[in-house]
Parts: structure tokens; sequence; C-alpha cells
């Protein structure tokens, strides 16, 4: 059984991060994009991960608009898979990615380790698409009726951020509830099987485990405060000597946020197989965020947030302020007014 052998939060000791964090801020750096400090390069590796956050980016790769736009300027497009946001930061550190989209807690996390990113864009925001779902065979319906249960998330993930706001919505504290620490791909198990009375987890999972009948949203990051910010990363070495790579691609995400009121059936049945949705469900999963594009004010409360929270769990030793870490001259250069409109 999963929860007999999960520990209580207070008792899970980082271990994973802390080499993930170490792994990324001692690693000095790659040649993937055939670059040295300050040279254009010929290559552009850009990394992407099957998250619904994403969603304009894949649609700017099949569409190829990025290639196409980068070919006059001989540069060739690179796409680098990845499961989820921490072996993105170690391909960033390592230089065999050259910027990526990325969830809140991996951007200030890497940051905080030392690495050398720049925040150039707000791919969404998305608190409609964290959520908490109740296991189908229990009457639980808001936080306050949690005192004494438990609740399994990713712990030290957005889903642990969500979990903490939604308790506290009820005057209920972490301390009043068993948390069981999961990987996202462990929901629904634990909900079947009882383990747990409830799970905090994230799209494209949020919408599988509700149509199945598995589990069913009692709260959100809408109700709680939780903006869901997401990003756009670029290694600042890599943005530095090739601005107008950034900006082209800044652009087409722009782009395909546009086009995202008009796919066509190929694109939204190639979505939902990257995204092991149907198809219908692509077109209810998009309804949940706002791809900003655009970095605002509220996006940095949200990203300090995420660092207060992180430190609040003995992740981060200390508060930092991310808006140091932010560059929009990159927006500014891609003119992306003209698809937001």
């Amino acid at each position: 059984m999963l929860l007999n052998v999960k520990k209580r939060v207070n008792k899970l000791v980082s271990v994973a991060l802390v080499a993930s964090l170490t792994v990324v801020s001692g690693i000095l750096g790659g040649c993937g994009s055939d670059q040295g400090a300050g040279d254009k390069a010929k290559t552009v590796n850009i990394a992407i991960q099957p998250s619904a956050a994403f969603i304009p980016l894949f649609v700017a790769k099949e569409k190829g608009w990025i290639e196409e736009d980068l070919k006059a300027q001989g540069v060739t497009v690179k796409w680098n898979n990845f499961e989820s946001g921490p072996p993105m930061n170690e391909s960033l550190a390592s230089g065999s990615s050259d910027l990526g989209v990325i969830g809140d807690v991996p951007i200030v996390s890497a940051i905080a380790a030392g690495q050398k990113n720049e925040l150039v864009a707000i791919t969404c925001e998305g608190p409609a698409s964290y959520a908490v779902l109740s296991g189908k065979n229990n009457q639980l319906n808001n936080a306050a009726d949690f005192k004494g249960k438990t609740i399994a998330t990713v712990v030290g993930s957005t889903g642990h951020n969500l979990t903490q706001k939604f308790l506290k919505s009820g005057g209920l504290t972490i301390d009043d509830v068993k948390l069981v620490n999961i990987s996202a791909g462990d929901a629904e198990a634990v909900l079947v099987n009882g383990e747990a009375d409830a799970v905090a987890i994230w799209e494209p999972n949020v919408t599988r485990l509700e149509e199945n009948g598995t589990g069913r949203i009692i709260s959100d990051g809408t109700k709680v405060d939780l903006l869901g910010v997401n990003g756009l990363v670029a290694r600042a070495e890599y943005a530095k000597a090739n601005p107008e790579v950034i900006s082209v691609i800044i652009k087409n995400y722009a782009r395909g946020v546009k086009e995202l009121a008009n796919l066509d059936d190929a694109t939204i049945s190639k979505v939902a197989a990257y995204l092991s949705l149907k198809p219908e469900q692509v077109k209810k999963v998009i309804k949940k965020y706002d791809y900003t594009v655009i970095i605002d004010d509220k996006d940095i409360a949200g990203l300090n947030d995420t660092i207060k929270f992180l430190v609040s769990i003995g992740r981060l030793k200390e508060e930092y302020d991310i808006s140091k870490f932010v560059n929009r001259e990159y927006l500014k250069a891609a003119n992306v007014e003209q698809f937001l409109k």
C-alpha cells in the first residue's frame, strides 16, 4: 500500500530536491548550442513538457513557425522533451537546453540554487488548473471537514502550496492532516485504493480523474488565491548573445495563443495524444488557463508567493525577489500584443 510506505511531511527529508539543486548549481555549462560566451548560436534547444500550461508552444512546434522564422537567421531548432521541471532545469544548467517552459516551483528553485536563468515571458496563469479532488466514496466537501484526514500530493510542488492554502481557508493547518507524498502519476491509485481521502494535483490529471469518476473537485486555485504562474525561462548567457532568437520564440508562443481559438481537428488530436487526453477534453482544459505571455506585477507577486511557500517548508533557505531575474526586453522586441488582442 502506498500509504504504508509514505512518511508524514514533517519527517520527509528533501534528499532528491537537494541533490537535484546541487547538480543544477554545480554544472558548469555545455555546448548544446555550439556557442561560446557572446557568440551567435547556430542552434536553439527548446525544452518542452506535456503540460496543458504550455499548449501554445506545442501548437507552434506542430505548425513549424519557429523553424520557419529562424531559418533566415541560420539557426536550427532542436526540441528536448521532458516529463517535468527538475530535469529541464538540469538541462538548462548543462547548456543542452537554451530555454524552456516550466512551472513556478522549478523556476524559483533553480534561481535560488544559483542557476543563471532569466524569466522572459509568462506562459500562463492557471489557478483553475490546480485542484483538490476528494475520493468518490467520501462526503468531504470543504476544508473544515479534513481534520484528521489524509491528503496526497507531490510534496514541495504547487499542489502542496494549494493544499496549505486550502486548509487555511477552513481554519486548519498542515499539522491537522496526514500529508502523503506521491508522484503525480500516483493520484488515481491512492484515491481508488482509499489510501488518501483527497489529492491535490494539476492538469491534465484533474480532468482525467474527474471525468473517469475517480475524484470530485472540491476546491481549486481560484478559491484560495493561488495564481498558478508558469513561465518561459532562458539561460541568461544564451539569451544575451541571441536576443533575436528569444524574441522569435516568444512571438510564436503568442501566435500559438491566438491560434487556440481556431485549432483544426488534426492539431487538437495531436495535442490530445501529447497530453494523454481525449480531443474534447483538450478543449475543456484550455479554458482553465489564461495564456497571458506578458509579465505583470501579479505574476511577480505569484512567484514571490511560491518562494515564500518553499521557504516555509524548508525547501529554500531564504526568500528573494524574483523580479531581479526578470527580463522584459525580449517581450518588447517580440511585439506580442498583435496576437493577444
